[in-house]
């Protein structure tokens, strides 16, 4: 791999380590809006990683989702760009249920080329670097490379979508996909390492998708693994746009049954559209 990537797997393993203390311990839940919780892991860990990056790229961006906008003002100019959510997943962290990551991405130029996703729960990590491929690490640190799977078929496919932002619009797409199974699972870090790693085929996010912190790493991870990643029209995500919203949706796979979504997805919509303009529900 390379320097830059051991480096982001350090650190993603000492925000894990400040989460876990906090999920130990009774904690307190405050609310950025409603339905978005914070909590001081995702502000303690923010702090960790931003300094962290800080001190050993100085000079890169760091667009992180617990930061002032003012400490990254400017970054669609740089080179690179650190795109962190420093606890995806709060929803899933408050319910303790184990599904929220730690998530640093690196943008270069226009493309996601380095991602960790670092599960403190569980104490797994995945991380890969495009073109070089990715790896899955094990709690006592071992490491096995990972390929998305080689599923073919939307019949047999499993996809996995959001577990705690569902509603009816998402539920009929999910059904229309033609897909064998269909995953709640929370984070879209969790979800992008299932991508990687062939344990489902695809994350599909027909509508809006979170913030591109959540998407840079999980980019990165699933195409180092191999597979494709685009929006829910099937263009490539644009880091450098003037909105840091996954407002087109997210489209992750093994690359092989990529097209058919977009085109399963693309039906959706027309459908959804057709029935707007004739008063249908």
């Amino acid at each position: 791999m390379s320097a830059e990537l051991e480096i982001l797997i350090e650190i993603a393993g000492e925000a894990a380590q400040v989460i876990r203390e906090v999920y130990s311990s009774p904690f307190s839940v405050d609310w950025k809006a409603p339905r978005d919780p914070v909590t001081d892991a995702d502000r303690r860990a923010n702090q960790l990683i931003c300094d962290r990056l800080t001190a050993r790229f100085p000079g890169v961006p760091v667009v992180a989702e617990e930061s002032d906008p003012d400490t990254f003002a400017g970054y669609r100019e740089a080179p690179q760009i650190f795109f962190v959510d420093p606890l995806d997943g709060t929803r899933e962290f408050v319910d303790k249920n184990g599904e929220f990551v730690v998530m640093i991405g690196l943008l270069d130029g226009q493309d996601a080329t380095l991602g960790v996703i670092h599960a403190p729960a569980t104490e797994l990590a995945w991380a890969g670097r495009v073109g070089h491929g990715a790896f899955r690490i094990a709690a006592d640190g071992s490491r096995e490379a990972i390929l998305p799977s080689n599923v073919h078929e939307l019949a047999d496919a499993r996809v996995v979508a959001s577990r705690s932002h569902r509603n009816q619009a998402l539920e009929r797409a999910l059904a229309l996909l033609g897909v064998r199974d269909s995953i709640a699972l929370g984070s879209a870090g969790l979800k992008a390492a299932v991508v990687a790693d062939g344990s489902a085929e695809a994350f599909v996010a027909p509508g809006y998708a979170g913030k591109r912190w959540d998407a840079c790493a999980a980019d990165a991870l699933v195409r180092a693994a191999g597979g494709r990643v685009s929006d829910a029209f099937g263009d490539a995500i644009d880091y450098r746009g003037p909105s840091l919203s996954n407002d087109r949706g997210l489209l992750l796979t093994n690359g092989l049954l990529h097209e058919a979504l977009l085109e399963r997805l693309r039906g959706i919509r027309e459908s959804r559209a057709a029935g707007e303009s004739d008063g249908s529900t």
